[in-house]
């Protein structure tokens, strides 16, 4: 298995929730104690987080159990990993504990963003009214509409900054020696050289941002696609989209008619040598995947001109944890200086500090302008230029149900 960011920030995010049969009993975001935080972290003392996350990462797992993990329990607290195959796992139990009346329920964290945060927020799924008391938060720009909005959704102190991502284009430079350097372009060079290129079928995380990034580029840009969704709009956008992707189905490896089911079916084909590109949510750990001979030695990271959407996951603590003290003193260590400096080592796991490195103290910026550069992968200010913040959850559900429709039945 490809050692990578596997459906994003994966993250974190699924568009296919089941919450339908989970409907709370209450709509409203319970809000956490107003206790100080001396006395949060006393509470939290002897207490057990169980932090459920996506557990297809191996860097991922490796960072929470042999770095955030041991930084925990020097602070008096047990963290758990509890890994699932999709967030939507998380968010379902979460929701049935609610709507059952459980206080102390089985999830105490969960990495979250989109249309899982979302949807748990409308159902009164979230512990609101606690970022702002974390210490480490102080490190944030608070104007960064990455860390206010989540996916269209105001995060309202709902859930606690962990990194960035930028969805990124990869490719083997020894196979395409003259990139394109638009999105539109890439579509173009696909059909040109049929068989080195496709996509994750939606609802992968992965997959679905493809698709919402076509419909970008065939809209004629970010602007000419309303952030909130609404049904004239798509009826009015969609089709020139699923014709452009029906028109470049022919091209795609084994001619469209199949598609990679995950993130990481499309990695290991690229891996593999079967095609010549792929895509991800981190590309900071594309610099660990070449050193370690699991990607070509060409692969460089393909910046196209107009920018690609960007996001953050966060860290949420359920309504249903007994442990929120506990929680809160997690959140705020995964977001202290240390441990975005360690998760942003390559060979820890590479991902985008969510910190704004102007607000840190000299000897901390330092130490984050020190951070090995990399022979694969820009910097993050290369990388987001032009960056355009992801459209509203709405959207997706939407767009992966009609490429079902109107693309994959078709094949």
């Amino acid at each position: 298995m490809i050692r990578s960011v596997r459906r994003a920030v994966a993250i974190a995010a699924s568009a296919g929730l089941f919450l339908t049969a989970c409907a709370a009993p209450s709509s409203e975001a319970p809000r956490a104690e107003d206790l100080s935080w001396s006395e949060i972290q006393e509470q939290a003392q002897g207490q057990t987080v169980s932090l459920w996350m996506y557990g297809g990462d191996e860097q991922g797992n490796a960072y929470v159990d042999d770095v955030l993990a041991p930084a925990a329990a020097a602070e008096g607290v047990t963290l758990r990993r509890v890994p699932v195959e999709s967030t939507t796992d998380a968010v379902n139990r979460i929701l049935s504990e609610r709507q059952a009346g459980v206080t102390d329920g089985d999830v105490d964290l969960v990495w979250v963003n989109g249309a899982n945060f979302g949807t748990g927020k409308q159902a009164g799924a979230w512990l609101c009214g606690w970022t702002q008391k974390l210490p480490n938060m102080q490190w944030t720009d608070p104007a960064d509409p990455l860390l206010s909005n989540d996916f269209g959704t105001p995060v309202d102190n709902c859930e606690s900054p962990w990194h960035k991502a930028q969805f990124t284009l990869v490719y083997n430079a020894a196979a395409i020696a003259d990139p394109p350097r638009t999105f539109d372009g890439v579509l173009e060079w696909a059909q040109a050289n049929p068989g080195r290129f496709t996509y994750p079928a939606p609802p992968d995380f992965t997959g679905s941002v493809f698709v919402r990034e076509a419909l970008v580029s065939v809209s004629g840009g970010v602007d000419q696609v309303p952030a909130q969704f609404d049904q004239q709009s798509y009826d009015r956008l969609a089709p020139a989209l699923f014709e452009r992707l029906n028109t470049l189905a022919p091209s795609l490896w084994r001619e469209g008619t199949t598609y990679p089911q995950s993130s990481s079916e499309l990695d290991d084909l690229y891996a593999g040598g079967q095609i010549d590109m792929t895509m991800t949510y981190g590309p900071a750990t594309l610099t660990q995947l070449v050193a370690d001979g699991t990607y070509p030695p060409e692969t460089r990271v393909l910046t196209v001109d107009e920018g690609t959407v960007g996001n953050a996951s966060f860290l949420a603590i359920p309504s249903t944890s007994g442990k929120s003290a506990a929680a809160q003193v997690v959140a705020n260590l995964a977001l202290s200086p240390e441990q975005q400096l360690a998760k942003s080592e390559p060979a820890v796991w590479g991902q985008f500090t969510a910190l704004d490195i102007a607000r840190l103290t000299p000897e901390d910026r330092a130490k984050f302008e020190q951070l090995p550069s990399s022979p694969v992968v820009p910097s993050y200010e290369v990388i987001s230029a032009n960056a355009h913040p992801e459209l509203s959850a709405e959207w997706v559900t939407p767009l992966d149900e009609g490429w079902r429709r109107s693309v994959l039945a078709g094949q």
